[in-house]
């Protein structure tokens, strides 16, 4: 290891994997960088250039940041603020990033930050009209998605599951181009699914479920039937099974997106998108 000083900025030069002061990239599992037992202390690790400026205009604490050697220039003119706010900065050649797990989808630009606390369900509820419900979603790159397509069509928060995936897992952030950072989401607790839904009708949200199930409306048509300033709850559910049975029943209405003959249904962060398009996008 050492360190040189570039625009008076102290870069330090990694040449094994097994250096501790990379050990959050290298070892630490999902569930070891949530760290539970001490949330203050949690993390999370973010991947390229576009993730990394998002983060840092977002107000995310970057704890270090470690690149290819061959972009380390570039980063330091992109992202001068790095220097500034005093990040560790490191940099290896490509056989050693190469020994790093997930580095062949990064392009060379990787963080680790300090990971972002989600909104209490009452916050949430009480501060958004246009929400995104999330059912048992596991792939956390639907769920990147998914956010990524809320922030650009009009919704104003995303609830999700007690099972489903992590929306600050690495991969998820990086396919929502870093908007799991900073866009409001909350986990339901407890049992469910009727305490949240009671909890919705309290707050005098309308329920949506997207379904291909028999008898729900035409997409265009339940989103028309919307007040102005109706607050509406648009439910999504797992990639496999959709949503489940106590969720189809809590729900005012069943919506469906109408496709050609012999297929039955689009991937979810595909459907999610046509519906923030129809129930955010087209009323805002």
């Amino acid at each position: 290891m050492s360190t040189t000083r570039i625009r008076n900025i102290a870069i330090t030069c990694i040449r094994t994997a097994s250096d501790p002061q990379i050990t959050p990239y290298v070892e630490l599992s999902g569930k070891q960088l949530k760290n539970r037992l001490n949330p203050k202390d949690a993390l999370v690790i973010l991947e390229s250039l576009n993730v990394l400026r998002f983060a840092l205009e977002s107000g995310v604490k970057l704890v270090s940041v470690l690149v290819d050697a061959r972009h380390l220039e570039r980063l330091l003119e992109q992202l001068p603020q790095l220097g500034e706010g005093g990040v560790p900065i490191y940099y290896a050649q490509r056989e050693v990033l190469s020994a790093i797990a997930g580095i062949d989808v990064t392009r060379g630009y990787l963080a680790c930050a300090k990971r972002p606390h989600p909104l209490g369900m009452d916050e949430l509820l009480s501060l958004a009209r246009r929400i995104v419900v999330l059912e048992g979603l596991t792939d956390v790159s639907n769920v990147g998605a998914i956010f990524r397509s809320c922030v650009a069509l009009g919704a104003d928060g995303i609830v999700l599951s007690p099972e489903c995936a992590d929306p600050l897992n690495r991969r998820a952030i990086r396919v929502s181009m870093g908007t799991t950072l900073r866009f409001p989401w909350a986990r339901a607790e407890g049992p469910w699914p009727k305490p949240f839904f009671a909890a919705l009708r309290r707050r005098g949200f309308r329920t949506v479920a997207l379904t291909p199930e028999e008898g729900a409306g035409p997409i265009d048509a339940i989103a028309g039937e919307l007040g102005a300033d109706e607050r509406v709850a648009l439910v999504l559910g797992s990639e496999g099974w959709g949503l489940s049975r106590a969720v189809l029943d809590a729900c005012d209405s069943k919506a469906t997106i109408t496709m050609a003959e012999g297929i039955d249904s689009l991937n979810v962060a595909t459907a999610s998108a046509l519906a923030c398009w129809e129930f955010f996008a087209k009323r805002r």
